[in-house]
């Protein structure tokens, strides 16, 4: 999945308005009776939660790579049948959790159909397309439910402003919080914006980090940018980045951000360059870190004004 630089919808087609979306997992999906209505799917990402899945009944693979095969096959017969067809990781103790708290019997379909679509974690459903599960989507689903999860403390830290304020959807008498959230948000994306212009055509990982109350807030993407300005970024990295830059801001929180990886594009002659860019933030703004940086293992050196990037 890619997209042009900018805000990522939150919202899935699966918990917004409309009818409930029918929910199939994990067996043959079922024709909608609505253009709106989605495929939902939960996907174990590795062989120990399959192993421990088991005892529920999810699945009689002989091993991980036929469940992948398996999963596959549900998918693609849900890509001819369904409108939105979305997954996210099945994850075995966030599933038990789950049960636990509303009194439901995990060995149920219905207990499972309620996980999947449960609104708190809607911001972890991916839309899949036909991708080869066991390329880069099985990867992205895990890196889904991690950046969900950090989407979850990033909107307690702005007590619920970051869905209202994104999305407009605040009461009148939030609206003061929710313009707040949202001048942050995009003063935030603006952020983003300035590294990635500066840094020009190439291919890039930027790594973020914030402290927080509760813990670091982390975020990470990856990014090709074209000659042109065009950007693509899985649209779940860009939220996540942009979501974190609002609460740093909004909180006036300080953080630390790197920006490597090659500058450089085939209209060059194909030369490209290491490059590695370092910024801070004391928590109102964003400017070059005063010292060499070492994030996640990447060292990098003081990055450019972001105050000269038009």
């Amino acid at each position: 999945m890619s997209s042009r630089h900018g805000r990522a919808r939150r919202n899935s087609d699966c918990t917004a308005g409309g009818p409930r979306p029918v929910v199939r997992a994990p067996h043959r999906p079922q024709p909608s009776e609505g253009a709106d209505q989605a495929f939902v799917m939960g996907v174990l990402t590795n062989a120990a939660d399959l192993a421990r899945a088991r005892a529920w009944g999810i699945s009689d693979a002989p091993d991980f790579e036929r469940y992948l095969a398996d999963t596959g096959e549900l998918l693609a017969d849900a890509l001819e049948r369904f409108e939105t067809v979305r997954a996210r990781m099945f994850h075995p103790q966030d599933f038990e959790e789950f049960c636990l708290l509303n009194g439901l019997d995990p060995a149920q379909p219905a207990a499972r159909d309620r996980y999947l679509v449960n609104p708190a974690l809607q911001t972890q459903l991916l839309a899949y397309q036909g991708e080869e599960l066991a390329g880069d989507f099985v990867p992205r689903l895990v890196r889904a439910r991690e950046n969900g999860l950090t989407l979850c403390h990033v909107d307690l830290l702005l007590d619920g402003g970051l869905d209202s304020g994104a999305d407009g959807g605040a009461d009148e008498q939030d609206e003061e919080h929710a313009a707040w959230v949202r001048a942050a948000h995009q003063r935030g994306g603006e952020v983003f914006r300035r590294m990635l212009v500066g840094a020009g055509a190439g291919v890039y990982e930027l790594r973020l980090r914030v402290d927080a109350p509760g813990g670091k807030l982390a975020a990470a993407a990856r990014v090709l940018q074209w000659e042109d300005g065009v950007v693509r970024i899985n649209d779940e990295d860009l939220e996540l980045v942009c979501a974190v830059l609002c609460a740093g801001l909004a909180l006036e929180l300080p953080g630390v951000a790197v920006l490597h990886g090659s500058q450089g594009s085939a209209a060059s002659c194909g030369e490209y360059l290491p490059a590695s860019w370092a910024w801070s933030s004391g928590g109102q703004d964003w400017a070059p870190s005063d010292r060499p940086v070492r994030l996640d293992g990447v060292a990098a050196q003081p990055g450019y004004s972001l105050g000269t990037v038009c």
